[in-house]
């Protein structure tokens, strides 16, 4: 109706009357197009005016820009969960397909790495998971969290211009501020992978004030690298056609050429890093990838160690190069 308006204002008496719903009922709509991005000016005895769109998620967009067989065809696009992830892994446990995607508008508890908090707020970032139903054994699953970051990497660069870079293994970088982060969770039966759930969350359109304070200096958004906004539909769409690309490639080479395009988008080799897992702290400096997905690392009295899980800071750190936070 407002978008039939031209830019008109519309009263909350013919709102109501049309639609057949209470006053009140009108205002609560109206809210709920707001938390979704939707900007309106209200007047006395005018009503509400649409003042801006936000570009809401499309489910008709999405498939229209979809190149896959399986990735994003089975699709659920949600207004507000409390996680994607929870929300795939119900359906994975009922039988799902390999591929069945999952998209929220908001996300009230979303999850990162080792149980932090995700920032999700309405309207603004791509909140989603994907099932997949992956043969091969448990080692495999980091390999697959390298692969995620290589197909978000690459769907960004061709959705956005923003030349983001991957810091081991998965985080996604944009003027050494993180604005992707991907989250592997997989489930075990019988000591073989029965299936796992692929969560990413990218910070598509946030503005400086979507964020909480903390986190405003160590994290930044498409929008903010770009200066223009992003079309979430396109680019949810974007990254299924760059998953099933390389997911297909995996399947057919095995992970050595997911290795070189990991180690050409990375913004970690070459660099002084500090690595702190359950050996403590270390330094050293990045130098390429391990056969499994392990990071090289030469330590600073020459010997080359390998690590295969922990938090990696950039150092001297720029922001965001560390773990912490979001």
């Amino acid at each position: 109706m407002f978008e039939a308006a031209g830019g008109d204002y519309l009263s909350g008496e013919e709102i109501s009357r049309r639609l057949g719903v209470s006053r009140t009922a009108v205002w609560k709509r109206i809210g709920r197009l707001k938390d979704a991005g939707y900007v309106f000016e209200a007047a006395p005895k005018l009503g509400y005016r649409l003042a801006a769109t936000a570009s809401a998620l499309d489910m008709r967009r999405i498939a229209a820009e979809l190149r896959t067989e399986r990735f994003g065809r089975n699709l659920t696009v949600l207004a507000k969960t409390d996680s994607t992830q929870t929300e795939a892994e119900t359906l994975a446990r009922a039988g799902a397909p390999e591929g069945t995607l999952v998209v929220a508008e908001e996300q009230t508890s979303g999850r990162g790495r080792q149980g932090r908090a995700w920032h999700s707020p309405p309207g603004r970032g791509v909140w989603m998971s994907t099932v997949l139903r992956p043969e091969g054994p448990l080692t495999a699953v980091p390999q697959l969290t390298l692969l995620a970051a290589v197909a978000v990497c690459r769907a960004i660069r061709a959705a956005s211009g923003v030349e983001a870079g991957i810091k081991w293994p998965n985080d996604l970088l944009a003027g050494g501020r993180k604005l992707c982060g991907i989250l592997l969770e997989a489930v075990v039966e019988d000591g073989g992978i029965r299936h796992c759930i692929m969560g990413i969350g990218i910070d598509a359109n946030l503005e400086e004030s979507d964020y909480p304070e903390e986190l405003r200096d160590r994290v930044t958004s498409l929008r903010r690298e770009s200066g223009t906004e992003v079309d979430r539909s396109a680019l949810i769409a974007a990254v299924m056609n760059e998953f099933e690309t390389l997911y297909a490639l995996y399947a057919e080479s095995g992970f050595e050429p997911i290795r070189l395009l990991w180690e050409s988008l990375s913004v970690t080799l070459g660099r002084e890093i500090v690595v702190r897992d359950v050996r403590g702290e270390r330094r050293g400096r990045a130098e390429g990838l391990g056969a499994q997905g392990e990071l090289l690392m030469r330590a600073e009295d020459g010997s080359l160690a390998a690590v295969y899980s922990g938090d990696v800071e950039l150092y001297p750190g720029p922001a965001g190069g560390s773990g912490s936070g979001q």
